[in-house]
């Protein structure tokens, strides 16, 4: 008998959190040292698909290294609108320089001079810096060419967890966190009609969570096929 709950068991960032499998071990073992005020490394660098888990990363740095307030005080993504002015004010005084979606970064002269600054600010007096976005560092657009240079002298990985054995880890993961038991069948069903993206993955999985919650019934193969056609989560 399947257990119910009246409400949805959502884990926080955290690294414990974190499903680790072949694509990204290196990542999760680079955030760990860059997360530890304690190890000499201070400066990392991820990149890798959308929904590969390197906000996830990030996150756990921020809270790490400043714990009481992670998310105003040292992590900025750069899906959100600010100008050079904004992203000097957002790091003054904070422990660490976390700045994700790297790739999205406008095309501003000053907004470039202002990272880079800030990146010289920190690196050089030895707190941790941790970036993200979807590209190679030297892939990446509208960032100034010194810090690119400097982003290849630390720590440097992929994410990706696209592959089938590490998407049926996400999703016997997420199932654990909610205490619900997925049969085999209905893991498969979902690894074929999901998109790879670790994001459309986990979305598919939340819809199916959530219609089990509502109509109070075990997530079977026949509740994934409902599930599906009347969310329109599809390939």
């Amino acid at each position: 008998m399947q257990q119910f709950f009246d409400f949805p068991m959502t884990p926080a960032y955290s690294f414990d959190s974190f499903v680790a499998c072949d694509g990204n071990a290196a990542a999760l073992q680079f955030a760990r040292r860059i997360a530890d005020p304690s190890d000499a490394e201070n400066l990392l660098y991820l990149y890798g698909p959308t929904g590969s888990g390197k906000t996830h990363l990030l996150q756990c740095i921020a809270r790490s290294l400043n714990p009481a307030d992670a998310e105003t005080a040292c992590y900025l993504t750069c899906r959100d609108s600010f100008s050079a002015r904004d992203l000097v004010a957002r790091f003054c005084g904070a422990s660490a320089l976390v700045v994700d979606d790297l790739h999205l970064l406008p095309d501003e002269a000053a907004l470039r001079a202002a990272l880079w600054q800030l990146f010289n600010d920190f690196n050089s007096g030895g707190r941790k810096v941790a970036l993200a976005g979807l590209l190679p560092p030297r892939e990446l657009p509208h960032l100034d060419d010194h810090l690119v240079s400097r982003l290849l002298w630390g720590l440097v990985a992929c994410v990706d967890a696209t592959d089938d054995h590490s998407r049926r880890m996400i999703l016997k993961k997420i199932a654990d966190d909610r205490q619900v038991r997925v049969p085999d069948d209905v893991v498969d069903y979902i690894l074929m009609t999901a998109s790879r993206e670790v994001g459309a993955l986990i979305a598919a999985f939340e819809a199916l969570f959530r219609l089990s919650m509502a109509e109070q019934r075990r997530i079977t193969l026949p509740l994934a096929r409902q599930s599906r056609e009347s969310t329109g989560v599809a390939p």
